[in-house]
């Protein structure tokens, strides 16, 4: 309970969307689901999850910290708020830290735990008759059993008290059953006891925890890499002197000095200096960037051989490397739909178990076989049937996989969106900054003679009306008039409409500047202006029209390349059996010419946002699972509704919050590596799950018919689970192809 003043404010505040806490004390499954329904039933939570490999709650609800805290405590964890201010290179130090005490002591009764049991051991399996050995090896098991194995106890005991029962619920039950078996034994005179059975199903069992939270701290590996990208300090400019500060310290606005080789501290625009800029581990993308005056750079990229200044505009929590690891930490802990048959079958599995248990000994004692016969198949149930495997088999392979993505520019936003990947049919492209560069250039403008504006003051109208503009397409004007010298003006009353263009008010005159369909909307006559255009569209240019207070006034030539991988990208995806589609707000030459180049046939062209939207929807109810891919604005309807959405990640930040993954290098190729991560992702969690349940499926039966010694069974339930952490960590080697 809070102790302080700022612990008791803290847990009276409400919780922000998506608040993160992590838990201690699970143990399997079983605890994850427990709490995550205790959790949902708690009056004004929408949802909480609860990952069990990430040792996480994910909660969005009207609540306060306090009223998660008491819930989670009163079921015998404990909660850690993961406070969202803390810098993300000093939590995971903490975390780290806390990981690796824990482990020591779990090595540490391990070792003693062993220790002890091989003397037990010989004892018992060798028949070794001496007087005072009975003696020996009780004393010998105690500690073994109650101190080595007291978590078991206490946590069941907790579990108990909730009137629910997890994993150690049945190692406890089998533990305490052989222990006071053999004590009864010892006193009454019964010649062979079973110590050596306790005393090595609580090593087995321990050696098969260390080993598997000594795995699952690999899966954490992507988080631990990003965060170490990003450089203790930073060299800034005040007072007219160059110091270092740490990085925690550098505020909007300051002044940023970074010298060849360094790495830069937090995202910003460079104000002095020129020099390439290696951004491999941010986008994937191997050949350094050259930067210079006006252009951004990301924080935790690193310097090629030029000094530059730049103006930190981004900090802390807000800089591009903290997004990804967010979203990155959001994806960890989110659940796949595949795991739903996992937490369905955990939540009723222990008290079948249970069940299964007691018909057992039940069973053996109506044959005849005595309380030692019946025993001996019992103990092996319970200890043989633990569902730890079971809840490991998806979030491991989840948390593995998505910071594999994030290695290669992949974001990944939720499990969902990586699960679903690879059952995808049908791809829908947006064209511009997506299959093309987006970085257009201006090549012609004509101007309708009956317009009475000189060539300058027109292109000073036309790009000023753009200035406000996030589209490719007007960004190019405004670079192409600045290029000229021209003096832009402020746009008053400036709209962009997605899908057609924008509208403005420039020095009281009222300009139009957008596609066909503009026009018609604002019944703007097209006869001049298409006759004007119709060299410009034969060329395969993107045509811009110019409406001046109600009238024809000129057209826009803008021609944009093919990103360099566009054509195989597209290739590699036919191949993959996916088809693809172009979507474009442009009109049908230019999509007709760009769809040709790349190999796809089929083009909608001239739509709207909302007609991509409801082409992506009626495709949908076809039966057909459809992703789109897309960089701007108007696609986020697109994005929205489609079953997987990919935002380049070039584009503009409300595509990359739409987008189920964010492709940070804008390469349409990492589509098709994404697909295939996706692929290789759900078949390793396929093979855990069908590990996880097989096990189950034919060991309790085999354990109930007395086939199954408790200490094998020990054996086996301890290295199922590090069988599925090891199998999902066999994502860590994925190598993307080669497009």
């Amino acid at each position: 309970m809070p102790t302080t003043l700022r612990e008791m404010t803290r847990d009276l505040n409400k919780i922000p969307p998506n608040t993160q806490i992590s838990i201690n004390g699970m143990t399997c499954a079983s605890c994850a689901n427990h709490i995550e329904r205790a959790l949902n039933k708690i009056p004004g939570i929408e949802k909480a999850t609860v990952n069990f490999a990430a040792a996480k709650a994910t909660i969005t609800g009207d609540v306060t910290y306090g009223e998660i805290y008491k819930k989670i405590e009163s079921l015998g964890y404990k909660p850690l708020m993961i406070d969202p201010l803390e810098p993300q290179s000093e939590r995971l130090a903490r975390k780290e830290e806390e990981d690796i005490l824990n482990l020591k002591r779990l090595r540490h009764r391990l070792i003693i735990s062993a220790v002890l049991t091989i003397p037990v051991f010989v004892i018992s399996m060798f028949r070794i008759t001496f007087l005072g050995a009975n003696l020996i090896q009780l004393i010998l098991t105690i500690p073994i059993v109650f101190w080595a194995g007291r978590d078991f106890f206490r946590v069941a005991w907790d579990m108990a008290k909730q009137g629910t029962a997890n994993m150690d619920t049945l190692i406890s039950i089998g533990i305490g059953a052989s222990f006071l078996y053999s004590l009864y034994g010892m006193i009454v005179g019964i010649p062979h006891l079973y110590f050596e059975t306790s005393a090595i199903i609580v090593t087995l069992i321990l050696l098969g925890k260390y080993l598997e939270d000594k795995s699952k701290g690999q899966a954490n590996e992507a988080i631990r890499k990003l965060i170490g990208l990003q450089p203790s300090t930073a060299r800034v400019i005040r007072n007219n002197e160059e110091i270092d500060i740490p990085i925690t310290e550098v505020v909007p606005g300051d002044k940023v000095i970074v010298r060849p080789g360094e790495k830069i501290p937090v995202d910003g625009k460079i104000i002095e200096g020129y020099s390439t800029v290696d951004e491999s581990m941010i986008t994937g993308e191997s050949i350094p960037v050259t930067k210079g005056e006006g252009d951004t750079i990301i924080g935790a990229t690193i310097n090629g051989n030029g000094r530059i200044i730049f103006v930190a505009e981004k900090v802390g929590g807000d800089t591009v490397l903290s997004h990804i690891i967010r979203m990155v930490e959001e994806a960890q802990v989110s659940k796949a739909p595949i795991q739903r048959i996992a937490d369905k079958v955990s939540s009723k599995f222990v008290p079948t178990v249970l069940v299964i248990a007691g018909i057992t000994f039940s069973g053996w004692l109506a044959a005849g076989a005595g309380l030692v016969g019946a025993l001996i198949p019992t103990v092996a149930v319970l200890i043989i049937a633990c569902p730890c495997a079971l809840g490991l088999a998806t979030p491991t392979a989840i948390m593995v996989g998505t910071g594999r993505a994030a290695e290669e520019g992949i974001l990944i936003r939720n499990a969902e969106g990586l699960e679903k990947a690879h059952e995808i049919d049908l791809l829908t492209f947006d064209k511009t900054g997506t299959i093309t560069k987006g970085q257009p250039s201006i090549t012609d403008i004509i101007i309708n003679n009956k317009t009475d504006i000189p060539n300058k003051e027109f292109l000073k109208i036309i790009a000023s009306c753009e200035r406000y503009s996030e589209h490719p397409l007007g960004e190019s004007l405004v670079l192409y008039a600045k290029e000229k010298g021209t003096m832009l003006v402020d746009a008053k009353k400036f709209k962009a409409i997605p899908g057609k263009g924008v509208k403005a008010e420039i020095e009281d005159k009222e300009v139009i500047i957008g596609n066909h369909k503009l026009m018609i909307d604002y019944n703007i006559d097209l006869k001049e202006l298409e006759s004007l255009s119709n060299g410009i569209k034969k060329e395969g240019k993107t045509v811009l029209y110019v409406a001046i207070n109600g009238r024809p006034a000129g057209v826009i030539g803008i021609i944009d390349t093919l990103k360099e991988n566009s054509i195989k990208a597209i290739k590699k995806l036919h191949e993959m059996g996916i088809e693809t589609v172009i979507a474009t707000g442009d009109n049908k030459e230019i999509a007709f010419v760009i769809a040709r180049q790349v190999g796809i046939t089929k083009i909608l062209a001239e739509v709207s946002p909302e007609e991509k939207k409801k082409w992506i929807q009626k495709q949908q109810e076809e039966g057909k699972v459809v992703g789109m891919v897309g960089d701007g604005i108007n696609d986020a309807p697109a994005l929205a509704i489609s079953d997987v959405s990919f935002a380049i990640g070039t584009g503009t930040d409300i595509a990359m919050e739409t987008a189920s993954v964010t492709l940070m290098k804008g390469d349409i190729a990492k589509v098709a590596e994404a697909i295939d991560l996706s692929k290789q992702t759900i078949k390793i969690i396929k093979q855990n799950l069908f590990w996880a349940f097989g096990y189950n499926t034919i060991a309790i039966p085999v354990a109930a018919l007395g086939f199954l010694n408790p200490m094998i069974a020990a054996a086996a339930m301890a290295f199922s689970s590090v069988s599925v952490v090891t199998n999902a960590l066999r994502l860590k080697r994925y190598k993307p192809f080669q497009i």
